[in-house]
């Protein structure tokens, strides 16, 4: 789709996207359409008694071109414009429009936000559809109205917004691909293949690397498995000196079973998407690269598929991890912090100013803060601070758990250093301490993604499936060091 900013109404446009707020459905940017539009508008608007309420549209037809009110409740801020203009996305389908024009008015300031919302609300993974299904594809061009000292800034957020989008659909291809295609290998070429094009370097190591390296997390969870394990670390240097050194830690289970301890059938029909962690951080080494942000970050995926084959560990076993911290393992279900243990390790070691790790970790998490928000937790206020500022800003939500020291109890081993689960009760934070065992002195912090990373209804930007949840927050903090 061809996105290009203008300072006036298009003369032929298939349909024209308003959005409004509730109470001015017949005034802001309803007063930049042309007179027969808006006089059509305005009669619908008195007919229907329309409400523009955060989510709602109407669909005025008109002889010069269909329009839709989008409706932002009664809030102005970003995130509200962003799902509006997503709402209105399914009308540009609806009437098979080719253009598209969406007017803000004399207000340009969340133009960005609905650039954002047009096009990441455009997102469709057909690859495993037939050909018998709907072929259109959306619209071919849409147009940006802004106010004429809006339109440099306004170009220029144009070509930001669509890189970051193309690195957020790798992350939702990469989810919704199947595990029986998406194993740690498949990971790992995938990742080669995305240095080799966004000049980053790639080290990926399996097999004997992973026992001379002692990752014994990553090769403790494949061990029922006949596909290896893997460890993948890309690394993006900046053309200048960097102005910060961050790492970015992803949690790829690339299917999990529960391994021994088995999940029910039910609980298993989601479980290609236990790597969304690892495919956010492919999305946002994609986006630094393309953005050439003046910051060096590593990339590092630990990359495992979780099976109860013959030679899977077993509720009992102990791993010794990287840092010579020992594990035992009481229930193989929770998989994503042994391999993750072993990142962090490694992450560590390259002494970066931050860790910042995303992970489907626990489905405690999903109680707590339900499918929308994430949980965040660390050792570095102000690192946890800024996050959940730039996530207010994406729309990304976090939310802050505490790291109660007193849980600590409930996660030690009598015949180990640490124990994989804890007692039954705060699981997230259980977790989220087992994982603060190997990042050292490193300032860090943890994004539990087990909610928003996928969609299994539709969300405002995603009809279903992966959503990419945590690429745009990392590179709008990235973008900001």
């Amino acid at each position: 789709m061809k996105v290009s900013i203008v300072k006036s109404i298009p003369d032929k446009t298939d349909l024209f996207v308003v959005p409004v707020a509730d109470g001015n459905e017949r005034g802001g940017a309803v007063r930049e359409l042309p007179a027969e539009v808006r006089e059509a508008v305005e009669r619908r608007v008195q007919q229907t008694g329309y409400r523009a309420k955060s989510g709602k549209t109407l669909v005025v037809q008109t002889n010069a071109g269909d329009v839709v009110l989008a409706g932002l409740g009664t809030s102005r801020d970003a995130e509200s414009y962003r799902r509006a203009v997503a709402a209105a996305r399914p009308a540009a389908a609806a009437v098979r429009a080719n253009t598209v024009a969406v007017v803000l008015g004399g207000n340009a300031r969340h133009s960005t936000a609905v650039l954002e919302g047009f096009v990441l609300s455009g997102y469709r993974f057909s690859k495993y559809r037939s050909s018998e299904d709907d072929p259109y594809d959306g619209p071919e061009e849409a147009a940006l109205v802004v106010p004429a000292a809006a339109v440099r800034k306004a170009r220029a957020e144009t070509a930001r917004v669509q890189t970051i989008s193309e690195a957020v659909f790798l992350a939702r291809d990469l989810v919704n691909e199947m595990s029986s295609v998406k194993t740690p290998s498949f990971l790992a070429k995938t990742a080669r293949t995305l240095a080799r094009e966004a000049g980053l370097r790639c080290e990926v190591w399996q097999g004997e690397r992973l026992r001379k390296e002692r990752m014994n997390g990553i090769l403790a969870v494949s061990a029922g498995s006949r596909e290896p394990g893997a460890l993948i670390r890309l690394h993006y240097t900046p053309k200048r000196r960097a102005r910060a050194r961050i790492a970015v830690v992803g949690k790829g289970i690339t299917f999990d079973s529960g391994g021994l301890s088995l999940k029910p059938a039910k609980s298993m029909e989601w479980m290609k998407q236990d790597m969304s962690g690892a495919a956010a951080v492919l999305g946002v080494m994609k986006g630094v690269a393309a953005l050439g942000l003046p910051v060096e970050v590593r990339g590092y995926l630990a990359a495992a598929e979780n099976m109860p084959g013959g030679g899977a560990q077993k509720p009992g076993d102990v791993i010794r991890l990287r840092n010579g911290k020992t594990a035992e393992v009481l229930n193989t279900d929770a998989e994503g912090r042994l391999v993750l243990a072993d990142a962090l390790c490694l992450a560590a070691e390259d002494e970066p100013d931050a860790i910042i790790d995303l992970a489907t970790l626990t489905g405690a998490c999903m109680v707590a803060l339900g499918v929308r928000v994430a949980g965040i937790m660390g050792n570095d206020q102000t690192l946890v601070n800024t996050l959940l500022r730039h996530g207010r800003e994406t729309g990304e939500r976090l939310w802050q758990l505490p790291l109660v020291e007193d849980y600590v109890e409930d996660i030690r081993s009598k015949v180990a250093d640490i124990k994989n689960i804890g007692d039954g009760w705060g699981g997230t934070i259980t977790a989220a301490l087992f994982l603060r065992a190997f990042v050292g002195e490193a300032n860090w912090a943890h994004i539990d993604i087990a909610g928003p990373a996928f969609a299994e209804k539709p969300t405002p930007l995603v009809s279903s499936g992966g959503t990419g949840f945590g690429v745009r927050l990392l590179l709008s903090y990235l973008s900001s060091l």
